[in-house]
């Protein structure tokens, strides 16, 4: 008797602990899955890097930052515990020496470091202790205890402002330390003054001239400059040292004026108090969040999921006040009446982000298309670019062609004319050779150490290609029969260095015989390729598979090159934007991700699910604390890939209004576009094999779904079978 009372009411207690979780894990928002430190840690050990560490600099991480944000705003408000080092924010570290106000989650910005302190204070040595123990972090708000002053730190922002709140231990002084020689990039010129009693304001000019208004709830009393013989800093003293209310610092920013920096802080926070703009903080990001709801799955995929969603909605940056003034290419403050906003990350978020962001905020991929116009017609004529290739054409493209149609079509397109036919500053690098031979000669040489600088000729001669044909389906929407004709043959230039002898792509010195020392295990930072090695450069012409693959001899000899690229073992090169490895194949640094979809074109779309659920499945919460990505978000392109592929989506060509169909993560998928509509993605079945794919009730003939169908609001149906 006894026992069956005991049995029955832990059979009770599991039950109400069940039900429990249920009820919570269905009441949870969207935020509520996001985990802002997520990507913040470094990858150390041998079974997550896929070599042995023997380096003692870190290898690259996610490069991300768990401080506050909107989406897509002009400040991002976050801890500083190294500088040149990524968004700032290494997990591993011990300290702090401020908080930095933009940041794009890359080598870049932390504009204004600033950190409360307390007592005598050293300049080269002002940085304080902290502990994950004493730190957390949701979206649109930052909290961390700084040991060696006692205080405790909370943080938020709206679009162009930021919010301190300092809790000084009881009776201490109050001061702020600005860093103002300090950021990511060189500081050109900085300053900082009194303004009146409760405000001080100034601006630092480091890669953008930004200007600040600060309002405090204390008195200002002093600014100051203070140094040793190695560092100096400016501390702001306050007033009122018996009061043990927090010290509140809210901070308007321009990259136009003073003036505008206090317009901004009048508009958007002034008048508020730090928990309401917490709450309209978390609001907003729930909103956009709440774009796609998911069903199914486990609670850790819908963590990674919601916070890889999160993560790519960072970047672009916002760069305009709320009156529309921006300072333009030429220096020059103007009012176009749009928002103005910094470039994508073209070479890392082409390939996925950038659709992803066009799909549910069209507003903000209008603009900022409209800002690339004006910048580049300001930049001799132009389109600008980001580091490798000429994707702005695959931006304009597919953005066009899914229906964001808000914007001077016929300007953009003269400008990536010009980056395709005109050599020049500003424009694609060694395109005249590119234009003369159809493909772009490297160096013959040897032994070339990984980070030497060469032309990356065979990613570069493939990526033109490939940025060829994107512009050559503007010229089509256009009418330019012409420039469709020659840049659609152009587009077949990553043909010209195929080696057949091999069956990789393989660089050609200039009277075009192969380059003769050819490693295909070999990494390089851009010799032939752009990060990469020859087997991660693999099956790049999205544009057109069936000739991509007519280059071998039959589809059995590509399943084999598939195969091996996915098992043939990494050689164990230390290279420390190389990380996250199944076989050859990179997940930590771009050039791999459209690699495994090839297995669809020959008949083998299992073999690229089973390669598609292992990396979601490995490499998004690596590392001892699960808090590491495999490499590199760059702004949001690796937090893209996990969530279309988790949905049962993929942008396989970005510049076509497409998506390849795979197997979701979630039994099923609400996914509402910006434009209005609501599609849904429903899982049959719990294999890798895609039996059927049906959308509206009918049968999909292929694995792609055009994008005009999702907008219709449908249900697409993706049905599987166990093999």
């Amino acid at each position: 008797m006894v026992k069956k009372i005991n049995t029955t009411i832990i059979i009770l207690i599991a039950t109400a602990v069940l039900l429990a979780n249920c009820t919570n894990s269905a009441n949870k928002q969207p935020t509520d899955w996001v985990n802002p430190f997520l990507g913040t840690a470094t990858l150390w050990k041998h079974e997550d890097l896929g070599y042995v560490r023997t380096a003692k600099e870190r290898t690259w991480g996610a490069e991300v930052f768990p401080g506050s944000s909107l989406p897509n705003a002009m400040v991002q408000l976050s801890p500083v515990t190294q500088f040149r080092s990524g968004a700032g924010y290494q997990y591993e570290d011990t300290v702090i020496y401020g908080f930095s106000h933009t940041n794009k989650g890359h080598w870049n910005l932390l504009h204004l470091p600033l950190l409360p302190v307390t007592g005598e204070i050293t300049p080269s040595r002002y940085a304080s202790r902290y502990s994950h123990e004493d730190e957390s972090a949701r979206p649109g708000y930052y909290q961390v205890f700084l040991k060696s002053y006692g205080i405790n730190v909370e943080l938020t922002s709206t679009l162009r402002c930021g919010f301190h709140k300092y809790q000084y231990p009881k009776g201490a002084d109050k001061k702020l330390l600005a860093d103002m020689t300090r950021t990511n990039n060189r500081v050109r010129g900085w300053e900082i003054q009194k303004v009146d009693d409760q405000t001080f304001s100034g601006f630092q000019d480091a890669e953008g001239k930004i200007y600040f208004y600060v309002v405090t709830n204390y008195p200002v009393e002093a600014i100051e400059p203070l140094k040793d013989d190695r560092h100096e800093v400016s501390i702001i003293s306050f007033g009122n040292r018996k009061s043990n209310k927090p010290l509140e610092l809210k901070i308007g920013f321009s990259f136009v004026s003073i003036e505008n920096a206090k317009m901004n802080l009048k508009e958007e926070m002034l008048h508020k108090s730090f928990q309401q703009v917490v709450d309209e903080a978390n609001n907003e990001w729930n909103r956009l969040l709440s774009h796609i709801e998911v069903k199914g799955g486990t609670d850790r995929q819908k963590g990674i999921f919601y916070t890889a969603l999160y993560r790519s909605f960072l970047w672009p940056a916002l760069r305009s006040d709320v009156n529309g003034d921006f300072t333009d290419e030429r220096k020059e403050v103007v009012n176009e009446e749009f928002h103005y906003y910094t470039n994508p990350s073209f070479w890392d978020d082409y390939r996925n982000k950038l659709v992803l962001l066009g799909m549910i905020s069209p507003d903000v991929t209008t603009d900022i298309i409209k800002s690339i116009i004006d910048k580049g017609e300001k930049r001799n004529g132009y389109m600008p670019t980001f580091f490798h290739g000429d994707h702005a054409s695959v931006f304009v493209a597919g953005s066009y062609l899914r229906g964001i149609t808000d914007f001077d079509l016929e300007r953009a397109y003269a400008l990536l004319l010009k980056n395709a036919h005109v050599p020049g500053r500003g424009g694609r690098p060694y395109l005249r050779e590119y234009l003369e031979r159809g493909w772009i000669a490297e160096k013959d040489t040897t032994n070339v150490p990984f980070w030497d600088e060469y032309k990356a000729a065979v990613t570069k001669t493939v990526e033109y290609a490939y940025d060829d044909y994107a512009t050559a389906l503007i010229a089509d929407l256009l009418g330019d029969k012409e420039n469709y004709l020659t840049l659609m043959e152009r587009s077949k230039n990553y043909k010209h260095l195929f080696d057949l002898s091999t069956g990789f792509w393989r660089g050609k010195i200039a009277n075009g015989e192969w380059i003769e020392q050819f490693d295909p295990y070999y990494p390089y930072y851009a010799y032939m390729y752009r990060e990469a090695n020859a087997w991660q450069s693999l099956f790049f012409a999205p544009h057109d598979v069936e000739g991509m693959l007519a280059l071998y001899p039959n589809h059995e000899a590509v399943e084999q090159k598939l195969d091996s690229l996915f098992t043939e073992p990494w050689r164990g090169y230390e290279v420390h934007n190389l990380t996250g490895f199944i076989g050859n194949y990179c997940h930590g640094n771009q050039p791999s991700h459209g690699i495994p979809y090839t297995y669809y074109f020959i008949d083998k779309q299992e073999k690229a699910q089973c390669v598609l659920d292992s990396i979601m499945d490995r490499f998004y919460d690596m590392g001892a604390e699960k808090l590491a990505y495999a490499g590199m978000d760059d702004t949001g392109e690796m937090s893209a890939w996990y969530v279309f592929n988790a949905i049962g989506l993929y942008t396989y060509s970005p510049a076509d209004p497409e998506y390849i169909v795979t197997v979701p993560l979630f039994d099923e998928v609400r996914f509402s576009l910006g434009e209005g509509s609501t599609f849904t993605i429903r899982k049959e079945g719990k294999g890798k094999k895609i039996k059927e794919i049906r959308y509206n009730g009918k049968q999909v003939d292929g694995w792609f779904i055009k994008h005009e169908q999702l907008k219709e609001g449908k249900e697409l149906v993706i049905s599987t079978i166990e093999e």
